[in-house]
C-alpha cells in the first residue's frame, strides 16, 4: 500500500495547494510586484502544514485502494476461507496507522511551527514591509523545572535593541505555591547579566499575608535568555508548539481570561494525526466489499469521505470556539465518531466472511 500512499500525499497535496495557496501566491506577485524567491519561499514554508492535513487522507486512500484491490481479486475471499478473520487481516495497518500518526504528530510539534513562523515573517517584513517593533510590551515568561512551576515572570515593555525593560514583576513557587514576589519599575541587560533597579522583594506565608522581606537598589536578575530573544514567543496558535500554547493557556487562566478556544486548538493539534488510525480502518473495511474496485472509484469514494470528516472537524470546531461544547470534545467528536462506523464496518466485514 505503499505506492497509493505516496499518490494520495502528492495528489492530496497539489489539490489543497492548487485550491488555496497558488491564487494567493500568484496575487502576490502579479497586484504587489513580490519576486519569485520570495514566492517560492512562502511556498516551500506552506507546505509542511499542507502534509499533515494530508497524511490522514493518504492513509484512507491506501487502505481504500489497496483492500479494493484485494477484494477485486478475491485475496480477501482466499484469507477469509483460510480462516484469517478481517479483523486479523485489518490488525497490521492498524499498527502502521498509528506510526503514521506519531510521525504526523512530530512534524506538527517541529517542523510545521518553525515554517509556520517563517512564511509569517516573510509577509510580514518582506512582503507587507511591516518595520519591526522597537519594543515589545506585556511579556510573560514562565519556568518550570521536573513539571513543576518554578517562576512567572511578567515585563511591562523591553526594548531588544539596548536591553531596557520596564514595570517587572517576578512570582517565584515552591511545591505549587506562590512564595516570594519581586517587582522593580525597571531594569536592563549589562554585560550578557539582567540587572533590577529600585525594587523589592515580598514573601508571601503560608496564609497568603504578604510581608515586605527588603528594597534594593540594584540586583541580578537570573534569566539566562538575550533581549532579542524576550518575547520571540509566536503569537498565533499555528506558530506555536504545544508546549508554547500549553504555556500561552496557563498564562492566559491566570490572568482571567477565557482559555475555551484555546483548549480546542490544543487538543485539535493532538487529534488530527490521529484521524490516520480511525480513517484506516474505515477504508479497509469500505475497500473490503464485493467489488469491481478501479483507482478512479477509490480516489473519489476518499474524497467524499475525507470530505465528511472535516465537515463533521469543521462544525465541531465552531460550536467549540463559540463556547457551545468543551474544547475536548469538540476535537475529538470527528475520530470517535469515525472510530466507531471503522468498528461497526469492520464487524460487518467479519460477519461477511
Amino acid at each position: 500500500m505503499l505506492a497509493p500512499f505516496l499518490f494520495g500525499i502528492m495528489s492530496f497535496t497539489v489539490i489543497l495547494v492548487a485550491g488555496n495557496l497558488l491564487f494567493k501566491l500568484a496575487d502576490l506577485m502579479i497586484q504587489r510586484g513580490v519576486s519569485f524567491g520570495v514566492v517560492l519561499r512562502l511556498f516551500l514554508y506552506s507546505l509542511p502544514g499542507v502534509v499533515t492535513l494530508t497524511i490522514p487522507m493518504s492513509c484512507l486512500l491506501a487502505s481504500l485502494l489497496g483492500f479494493g484491490n484485494m477484494s477485486a481479486n478475491s485475496e480477501l475471499v482466499a484469507l477469509k476461507s483460510s480462516g484469517v478473520s478481517f479483523g486479523r487481516i485489518v490488525r497490521p495497518l492498524v499498527v502502521i496507522g498509528v506510526f503514521i500518526s506519531i510521525f504526523a504528530f512530530a512534524l506538527n510539534e517541529t517542523i510545521v511551527p518553525l515554517a509556520e513562523r517563517a512564511a509569517a515573517n516573510v509577509l510580514r517584513y518582506e512582503v507587507f514591509r511591516v518595520v519591526p517593533p522597537v519594543f515589545k510590551e506585556n511579556v510573560f515568561i514562565r519556568e518550570e523545572s521536573e513539571g513543576e512551576l518554578k517562576r512567572v515572570l511578567y515585563i511591562g515593555t523591553v526594548r531588544p535593541r539596548s536591553g531596557e525593560m520596564s514595570d517587572i514583576l517576578v512570582q517565584e513557587f515552591e511545591a505549587g505555591k506562590i512564595r516570594r514576589i519581586i517587582s522593580a519599575p525597571e531594569g536592563e541587560w549589562v554585560d550578557g547579566e539582567w540587572w533590577l533597579a529600585k525594587g523589592q522583594v515580598f514573601e508571601v506565608e503560608p496564609n497568603g499575608e504578604v510581608r515586605t522581606l527588603f528594597a534594593f537598589d540594584r540586583q541580578k536578575l537570573n534569566l539566562s535568555i538575550a533581549p532579542q530573544d524576550v518575547g520571540s514567543q509566536a503569537s498565533d496558535p499555528s506558530e506555536m508548539s504545544l508546549k508554547e500554547l500549553y504555556m500561552t493557556i496557563q498564562n492566559a487562566r491566570m490572568h482571567g481570561n477565557d482559555t475555551g478556544k484555546l483548549w480546542m486548538l490544543f487538543n485539535l493539534r493532538i487529534a488530527v494525526p490521529w484521524a490516520s488510525v480511525v480513517l484506516v480502518m474505515v477504508g479497509a473495511a469500505v475497500g473490503s466489499r464485493p467489488q469491481r474496485s478501479s483507482s478512479s472509484m477509490g480516489l473519489g469514494l476518499s474524497v467524499v469521505i475525507v470530505f465528511t470528516y472535516y465537515v463533521i472537524m469543521s462544525f465541531c470546531k465552531s460550536l467549540g470556539e463559540a463556547g457551545f461544547m468543551p474544547g475536548v470534545l469538540a476535537a475529538w467528536i470527528p475520530n470517535i465518531v469515525f472510530l466507531v462506523v471503522g468498528v461497526m464496518l469492520t464487524k460487518r466485514a467479519n460477519r461477511l466472511g
